[in-house]
């Protein structure tokens, strides 16, 4: 650089500091290339859904410069996509969205993944469990449904779920503990198939989140009989047979003593940088604050619950320890 050009470069520093202009620091980190949004789940499921809205919201809203991609990876009861991103340290244009096999997956194969192995973002909600039975079925409430499980010979009511040895089949075996009876558990790739085989009378039961069983609740044929969770929903507009998710009942209120959410939450690649993480979580944030986002926390009656940095840490290792002790009691830990 020349004398002048030096003494041109300062004149204009000089220029801008006394107009009050601030300097810019550093530019934070951004995307360079897109995003890879891993789905360790099927299509159709809780988190599938959740993934593709967020991507619609992002697309719509313009809230990222680079696109971003959705991948199911449900190999190995989601193990496929964990161990993809665990395998992708220092690269922080792909993230994952868990669900509770973030837990179970590992402690049921004992495959060498765990979730302090990824980078925390954060917790984008949680979501309920509804025991739901088909709307042709006879039982109008948990009594009239756990009469029908106990009368029956062992094993020939058939309960759905999502997986073997994930959340569907842990809630599954606490319904066993807590009314004496026993079903023949039958798993599916994901919960819209599950909601399907409900529909379709294949299975006796499920215990599908809101979202995915709240189609076929509009449409008249499935009934739900309870939440898993130890208050009521929220929502209180009417959804089917003028009946809203505040209506109803809790499974402990009706007798069934479980309780049960799921984290719906955002990982990054192992070695994420402070200034990646703060991306993603201003991100999402802005995520949030969409109408979109909140019409669907509401179709899918989602508890709002958000955590970042250490408190969604420490939650994630609180959980990860209740889903020990849990499958430990249903006899689902690797080598049981």
């Amino acid at each position: 650089m020349t004398f002048f050009a030096k003494q041109f470069a300062c004149g204009a520093l000089a220029a801008l500091c006394a107009s009050g202009i601030a300097l810019p620091a550093n530019a934070a980190w951004e995307p360079t290339r897109p995003v890879e949004f891993i789905i360790p789940a099927g299509t159709g499921g809780g988190a599938d859904q959740m993934a593709r809205t967020i991507q619609g919201i992002v697309t719509k809203h313009n809230l990222m410069k680079q696109p971003m991609v959705v991948i199911n990876k449900a190999g190995g009861a989601g193990g496929e996509g964990f161990l993809d991103v665990k395998s992708s340290a220092g690269n922080p244009h792909k993230i994952i969205i868990t669900l509770s096999n973030l837990f179970t997956t590992p402690l049921a194969t004992g495959i060498p993944f765990n979730w302090k192995d990824l980078t925390p973002v954060a917790m984008l909600a949680l979501d309920e469990f509804v025991l739901w039975v088909n709307a042709d079925k006879p039982y109008k409430n948990v009594k009239d449904y756990v009469a029908a499980l106990k009368a029956a010979p062992p094993g020939s009511m058939k309960m759905g779920g999502t997986g073997s040895k994930q959340e569907d089949q842990i809630i599954t075996v606490a319904v066993e503990k807590a009314t004496g009876g026993k079903f023949t558990y039958i798993p599916f790739r994901g919960g819209g198939e599950v909601a399907v085989q409900l529909v379709g009378n294949h299975v006796d039961s499920t215990v599908n989140n809101p979202i995915e069983a709240v189609a076929q609740w509009r449409g008249g044929k499935v009934r739900p009989l309870c939440v898993f969770d130890g208050q009521s929903m929220a929502y209180k507009d009417a959804i089917a047979d003028g009946k809203s998710w505040a209506d109803i009942p809790t499974c402990k209120s009706q007798g069934l003593d479980m309780e049960y959410l799921m984290l719906r939450g955002i990982f990054m690649t192992p070695k994420a940088t402070k200034d990646q993480v703060a991306y993603y979580v201003e991100l999402f944030k802005k995520v949030r604050d969409t109408p979109e986002w909140k019409d669907f926390m509401k179709s899918g009656a989602f508890n709002t619950t958000f955590m970042t940095g250490d408190e969604y840490a420490k939650w994630v290792g609180t959980e990860e320890q209740r889903h020990k002790q849990l499958m430990q009691e249903a006899g689902f830990l690797a080598g049981n």
